[in-house]
């Protein structure tokens, strides 16, 4: 018997990081390096065991008959849903074993290994056998699969196919593999390529081709699904004001490597201040989903960058007097008024010394007394004056948000003291 390892994978698939939390400023952008790590065999994957049952092939048979239970457990290792298989081929002069499937998909191991069990080594005559329409007829209805599955057939054979086989060209199984999305591994167990068709296939869809001897044909059927391409793919369902860009639609990788995007996350210039927008990015494996690992979070928070406006209202005199234009009496409610914060710090510079005081809140009603040679002080105030000021000027008074915006300064004026 033949050991069969699985190569092992450096890191967990999924997309690195994974979230993302950061604030923006309306109209600025973040770029990011996203890594994918991909997994050692693409995701949900339906294997087709397509095998040779002509005379030549019976040690390759036996091959895998002895490891197909370590076959189905190294490639469940990566991917748990994994899927088998099993049909054979032969001539177009052996009947009924032209092509049979033998075992549809199916997650039974127990199913999958009778039917490689039921594969004879016998017929065949000429040379060329009629691989070419096996791979048509499991592109075209033979074979059941699953809905956004990572789809693979596995060739094994010893011999270069008929063209056209059972009348059906290589090319025209070559379209057929492509409209699927099927991607095949070739086991060359020695001839199966001598007239190129093997690696015309390969090529075609992103499959691969794997020389070896009959008495290593499971391994080969393990390295080979280790070696299949797999394309990145990306989209993004965002938050109006916040968009997810990349440098790359796409990006093909040999399963179990890293795919590399620079993403660009660009809030606009009239993005809400204050909220929080989200992306949500979904990477895709060929085409198909992998799972709650390739979903990436981006939460950002915009940045509040407009200042508060900030007021001084003249008062009405408690006694009753009605203020003047110049509000001699100097009496003041001070506030402040912000897009985003409903309470914003409001504070009182003195515009004739470095006195501040505050922060009150916005309602606050003053009495402003102007003292050229006092030492500036606040005193509280009585009936509906909250605050007595004393001040060697003006008062200048001015708002500060939570994201530390300062307002324009407005002045609260009032003669001085005689």
């Amino acid at each position: 018997m033949t050991a069969v390892a699985a190569p092992a994978a450096a890191t967990d698939p999924g997309v690195e990081p994974a979230s993302v939390t950061q604030s923006l400023d309306p109209g600025a952008s973040l770029v990011l390096t996203k890594t994918v790590h991909t997994p050692a065999i693409p995701p949900k994957p339906d294997v087709v065991l397509l095998v040779d049952t002509t005379g030549s092939m019976g040690g390759a048979i036996a091959n895998v008959r002895d490891n197909l239970h370590a076959v189905v457990t190294n490639v469940r290792a990566s991917q748990p849903s994994a899927q088998f298989a099993v049909a054979s081929y032969r001539d177009e002069d052996d009947g009924a074993e032209l092509f049979r499937v033998r075992q549809n998909l199916t997650a039974d191991e127990g199913a999958v290994q009778t039917a490689v069990d039921s594969l004879v080594a016998d017929g065949g005559g000429d040379l060329p056998e009629a691989w070419v329409n096996g791979l048509f007829q499991v592109s075209t209805g033979a074979i059941d699969y699953r809905a956004d599955s990572s789809r693979i057939v596995v060739v094994v054979g010893d011999a270069p196919s008929h063209d056209p086989s059972a009348g059906h060209t290589l090319d025209a199984a070559i379209t057929e593999l492509k409209n699927d999305n099927t991607r095949v591994v070739a086991v060359n167990v020695s001839g199966l390529d001598s007239a190129g068709q093997a690696t015309a296939v390969v090529n075609e869809t992103g499959g691969s081709l794997v020389p070896v001897s009959s008495d290593g044909v499971s391994a080969a059927i393990l390295a080979g699904l280790h070696d299949l391409d797999v394309t990145v793919t990306h989209q993004a369902v965002c938050d109006d004001g916040l968009s997810a860009t990349f440098d790359d639609d796409e990006v093909t990788q040999p399963s179990g490597t890293d795919a590399t995007f620079k993403e660009t996350l660009a809030v606009s210039a009239g993005a809400p201040q204050g909220a929080t927008l989200h992306c949500t990015v979904t990477f895709q494996l060929n085409g198909a989903s992998a799972g709650d690992a390739f979903v990436q979070h981006v939460s950002i928070k915009v940045n509040d960058v407009t200042p508060p406006v900030a007021s001084c209202v003249p008062g009405t005199n408690p006694a009753g007097n009605t203020p003047a234009s110049t509000n001699p009496d100097g009496f003041y409610t001070i506030g402040s008024t912000d897009l985003i914060d409903t309470a914003v710090d409001v504070y009182i510079h003195d515009t004739a010394s470095a006195a501040v005081f505050g922060p009150y809140p916005s309602g606050t009603r003053i009495k402003l007394v102007q003292a050229p040679g006092a030492t500036p002080n606040v005193k509280p105030g009585t009936g509906t004056v909250d605050f007595k000021v004393t001040l060697k000027g003006d008062a200048s008074i001015v708002g500060i948000d939570d994201a530390h915006n300062t307002s324009a300064a407005v002045l609260c004026t009032v003669p001085p003291k005689k």
